[in-house]
């Protein structure tokens, strides 16, 4: 599938360069973040409009945050990855079993931990690139399998005992109320920000998801880009896992599998801002605080937690919508 893509808006009539269409497009999830976070502070503002409640948000949605950027490099390049949420069930529950139970230091838990995250994103490139097999159907089968691997090594069962140096420096350290995984997460979009816009192989990573025979044509190795993208999604997915062993304390062979459907909804609402068309990193995070800012509030106000589901699985839909209309409607390109 071509990632979203479309044409530079045109500069305005008066030759100004600047065009409200344009403006409103670009950052109009922020003024929506923003409308969300009036309405709900001004219905309850005792509960909303408080630090503690922004910092938890912050915080707790980091995990999202990581794994969202992490789906975003084989998108842009035009590949699925149905693996990254289970890849990072996988490294926390590895994490868990290594560390906590056969005690081996956390330093070696966690290389062998984003080892297997890379060899995970080779296997998923392999089947897609060598025997040209469709992305969905490979990182369906391989997140499948992985889930059974989890289970198998888990005994069905959660594990805590999570090293508290884990524990230390994901959730209980923090700068200004909230935890450092909330600027790991931040730091890892900026980074893909920048190796996205002012670097060679970010700009080929996007040529080859606009189009593959242009890239090729073009001189670009389009498979060796496919591949690396699958395995960049792999690393981060397993330091999604990471994070979120560090801030449970502890490993769910099941519960982590829910954030696929939430990181798919953040990639395309996201696609619609900040760089309209395009999966980009800051319109991604803008996307996830977005929807947890909605869902915090209908919480707060008494809903039930169905609610999310409404939210998420909504999102998705009207996210890649909006995002067909950023492209005037042109059909989505399987290949």
């Amino acid at each position: 599938m071509t990632a979203v893509e479309t044409a530079s808006p045109p500069p305005a009539a008066d030759g100004s360069g600047f065009s409200i269409k344009a403006f409103a497009e670009r950052f109009g999830l922020l003024g929506a973040w923003a409308g969300v976070i009036v309405l709900f502070g001004a219905i309850n503002p005792d509960a909303y409009l408080t630090w503690i409640n922004f910092s938890t948000m912050f915080s707790s949605q980091a995990i999202l945050v990581v794994l969202t950027l992490g789906l975003l490099i084989p998108l842009t390049a035009g590949d699925f990855d149905l693996s990254v949420a289970s890849t990072m069930v996988l490294s926390a529950m590895m994490v868990a079993v290594l560390n906590a139970l056969n005690g081996w230091p956390l330093v070696h838990t966690l290389v062998v931990v984003v080892l297997t995250g890379a060899l995970i994103g080779v296997v998923n490139g392999v089947f897609v690139l060598y025997f040209r097999i469709h992305s969905l159907i490979v990182t369906l089968g391989t997140g499948t399998f992985i889930n059974g691997v989890v289970l198998w090594i888990s005994g069905s069962q959660t594990i805590g005992g999570v090293s508290m140096d884990l524990v230390n420096w994901v959730i209980v350290y923090r700068i200004g109320g909230i935890s450092l995984s909330f600027y790991y997460a931040l730091i890892l979009c900026a980074a893909l920000w920048y190796f996205m816009e002012f670097t060679s192989p970010g700009r080929r990573l996007l040529f080859v998801g606009r189009g593959r025979d242009v890239a090729r044509l073009s001189g670009i190795a389009v498979d060796h880009v496919r591949l690396l993208s699958f395995v960049a999604a792999g690393v981060t997915s397993s330091f999604a896992g990471i994070l979120y062993a560090g801030m449970t304390g502890s490993a769910d062979p099941l519960s982590g599998l829910t954030y696929l459907l939430p990181a798919f909804a953040a990639a395309f609402l996201g696609a619609t801002s900040i760089v309209p068309g395009r999966f980009n990193p800051w319109g991604s995070f803008v996307a996830v605080y977005f929807l947890v800012s909605g869902i915090t509030g209908l919480t707060i106000l008494g809903v039930d937690t169905f609610v999310q589901n409404l939210f998420y699985g909504g999102g998705l839909v009207i996210a890649v919508a909006l995002s067909q209309l950023v492209r005037k409607r042109q059909p989505q390109s399987f290949s």
